[in-house]
């Protein structure tokens, strides 16, 4: 087979005499070969966000590319996903590098040239669509590493999927997505593999650095909703009536007992959060009901069934107290698990990261109470997610814009370092090296 230019230079300059240790190939060569494409990726993706099962350009363009290496991938997948595998030269492993593509509804407020102005409909309101936690990012990278691998594919020993997930921000109310539907609808089926690598851009690191941890790593992620039923009446005769707002009240103050009172924080922390309270609509009618949302977080399954169980008593007879009726929901639809990063394949990984950064740029993260849906692949196969970080060299990490805000900053040497670390993490793990 005649390679294109690009994909023959790769090949000449990773089999070079100056060969890394990652096996016979040169990550930095490889990597700074689609440096300037990936920059470009993200900058269109970035500028042209799309929100959950909406990712209909991006996943556009990202079949496009695999088709322009000679992949063949698979389209429709969880609505908007895209996979495709390549299969190298000689036999191997199997493995699978997975990359989100969704947008948040979030208006951008950071003064760059492809700013996203995007708008569109959420929950019956006009809001902005912008790619507040580094999603175009992870998609850029994804197309870069493709590129690379597919380039000396002859001499790779393995096949590799790649993994373009839609709805890792949670698909919209009434609908499916995510990596969940993904494996519903067959992903591993046909191929699966031994190992899962993922990665996320973190604004809590500053650019040039990763982060990790093995075992549990990002916290598990469930709604909950609670309605409040009383009887309306007067604000002048609060006797005529039910009050479902001082038994809302009473409620989200005798929650704060489940995590303070109830459960061994010396295991693993606990977060029971609400986020909003709705009910009323003038200031001298006590309203029929009153409307409770909230999330769970957890790093432990049997705690994170405790708090289900607790909230769900305590609503009951606060509620009863009150002479109220509750319905509840709790959780709403099922949640993210914990993320785990396998042990093994953690301590496996880890030297990859540490060869192509520099051990000082590689840290020991703590428990994220964040959640990911990649955490359903790596219930699947063992599976290893680290953070690159995003925030520029000597920037305040106390006061920096997090991952979905408005107002969030990616140093694009992110970007690069996300590229060499898939790269070298895949690589490593093909050539069997540890």
């Amino acid at each position: 087979m005649r390679l294109p230019p690009l994909a023959a230079a790769l090949l000449a300059v990773a089999l070079t005499p100056a060969a890394s240790a990652h096996g016979i190939h040169d990550i930095e060569s490889l990597a700074a070969a689609v440096d300037a494409r990936v920059l470009e990726w993200r900058r269109d993706i970035h500028q042209h966000p799309e929100l959950s099962n909406r990712e209909f350009r991006t996943a556009a363009l990202v079949a496009d590319h695999l088709r322009s290496l000679g992949l063949e991938p698979r389209t429709g997948i969880a609505h908007t996903g895209v996979v495709a595998i390549l299969r190298g030269g000689r036999p191997g492993p199997r493995i699978a590098l997975r990359a989100d593509m969704d947008a948040l509804p979030v208006s951008e407020r950071v003064d760059l040239p492809f700013a996203s102005r995007v708008t569109t409909e959420f929950r019956g309101e006009t809001v902005g669509v912008m790619h507040a936690c580094g999603h175009d990012a992870h998609t850029a990278i994804l197309m870069g590493v493709a590129e690379a691998l597919t380039a000396i594919r002859d001499e790779l020993a393995g096949e590799v999927m790649f993994i373009f997930q839609p709805a890792e921000e949670g698909p919209p109310e009434g609908e499916d997505g995510g990596a969940p539907l993904m494996l519903e609808q067959g992903l591993f089926a046909d191929f699966r593999p031994e190992a899962i690598f993922g990665l996320h851009v973190w604004a809590n690191l500053h650019a040039g650095q990763v982060g990790y941890r093995s075992g549990p790593f990002m916290a598990s992620s469930d709604q909950f909703r609670i309605v409040v039923k009383g009887r309306q009446t007067h604000g002048s005769r609060p006797w005529g009536g039910i009050d479902p707002i001082v038994a809302a009240a009473d409620l989200v103050t005798s929650a704060q007992t489940i995590v303070s009172r109830n459960i061994d924080i010396t295991r693993q922390p606990v977060v029971l959060s609400f986020g909003a309270i709705k009910g009323g609509i003038r200031h001298n009618i006590i309203p029929d009901q009153v409307e409770l949302i909230g999330t769970i977080r957890a790093f432990d399954d049997g705690m994170r069934e405790q708090v289900f169980r607790r909230l769900g008593e305590i609503a009951e007879h606060v509620g009863h107290a009150h002479g109220a009726q509750v319905e509840h929901a709790i959780p709403t639809r099922p949640g993210n698990p914990v993320t785990v990063n396998d042990p093994a394949l953690t301590a496996r990984a880890l030297p990859s990261l540490q060869r192509v950064l520099g051990a000082d740029k590689v840290r020991e993260n703590p428990l994220i109470t964040g959640a990911e849906d990649f955490s359903y692949f790596a219930r699947e196969v063992p599976g290893f997610y680290w953070f690159v970080g995003a925030s520029p060299a000597g920037s305040d990490l106390a006061t920096v814009p997090n991952n979905h805000s408005p107002e969030f900053f990616l140093d694009e040497e992110a970007l690069k370092v996300g590229t060499r670390t898939l790269l070298a993490v895949t690589l490593d793990y093909l050539a069997g090296t540890r």
